[in-house]
């Protein structure tokens, strides 16, 4: 059965290569569903995995520009306590005894409303850069307050789940920022975000014994060869069809965790 645990790694590493999203998407499901890893636990090694790969990533965005500090330090004002707030929760009703329940049901739910942003993001794009001035004017008054809300939001989902810190933090910030933010910088400004994020939940999971180290390195083993396949094949693929195809998956994962 080792031998899955790098072909999953690959596999998730190939969708992420090819469409820029779907890592801790599909991980958490794939460990839960296929590979029979506790939730908790899934979670928690996820967690590590995103928090890896998303500090090269997110090396590679600030050498470029593409990060909005101010955004950054709006949203980790928001996400990083909630991030805490969240373990302290966990840690105190047993994050081992929460097999199923919450975090199951969390996950779920969370996959499906992934999928639903993922098939639409464009979009939810193209209607936000055409809202009028005058509203944008208005709105812009409310612009940090709703940040720091939208942070906490992602810091709670993205502790509970791991799943959250690529599509739904991209999400928010084209509704928040389609003017001031390119999709560059809303991408660079997601993945810089999720490193704090990610790397405080994932401390936090491992400090209640909810890693498993032999697992992740498997899995970073598979995905590293797996990005690199992807992105170059990225100009052969339709990406609207792989999309499809990652929402169907989302969904299907999603259905399958909320009626376990």
């Amino acid at each position: 059965m080792d031998f899955l645990h790098p072909l999953s790694g690959f596999l998730v590493g190939t969708m992420v290569g090819l469409t820029g999203v779907g890592g801790g998407s599909l991980m958490a499901p794939i460990m839960i569903l296929l590979l029979g890893v506790a939730p908790t636990t899934a979670v928690g090694t996820d967690l590590w995995f995103a928090a890896l790969t998303k500090m090269v990533g997110g090396g590679v965005h600030h050498s470029q520009g593409h990060a909005d500090w101010q955004v950054v330090r709006r949203l980790a004002y928001g996400s990083l306590p909630a991030a805490a707030l969240t373990l302290w929760f966990l840690s105190a009703n047993g994050g081992h005894q929460m097999k199923s329940g919450l975090v199951v049901q969390m996950l779920g739910a969370v996959l499906i409303a992934t999928a639903v942003v993922t098939l639409f993001q464009r979009k939810i794009y193209t209607s936000a850069v055409t809202i009028a001035p005058e509203r944008i004017t208005v709105y812009r008054k409310f612009l940090p307050v709703l940040t720091i809300l939208c942070g906490v939001i992602l810091g709670t989902i993205v502790t509970l789940t791991s799943v959250g810190a690529g599509a739904l933090g991209a999400t928010m910030l084209v509704m928040l920022y389609p003017i001031r933010l390119t999709m560059q910088k809303i991408v660079g400004t997601d993945i810089v975000h999720a490193v704090p994020l990610t790397m405080l939940a994932g401390l936090g999971y491992f400090w209640m014994g909810l890693v498993d180290l032999s697992l992740l390195g498997s899995l970073l083993m598979g995905s590293i060869p797996g990005i690199v396949i992807g992105s170059r094949l990225t100009s052969r693929v339709n990406p609207a069809f792989l999309r499809i195809a990652l929402a169907i998956m989302l969904v299907f994962s999603g259905a399958k965790l909320l009626t376990t």
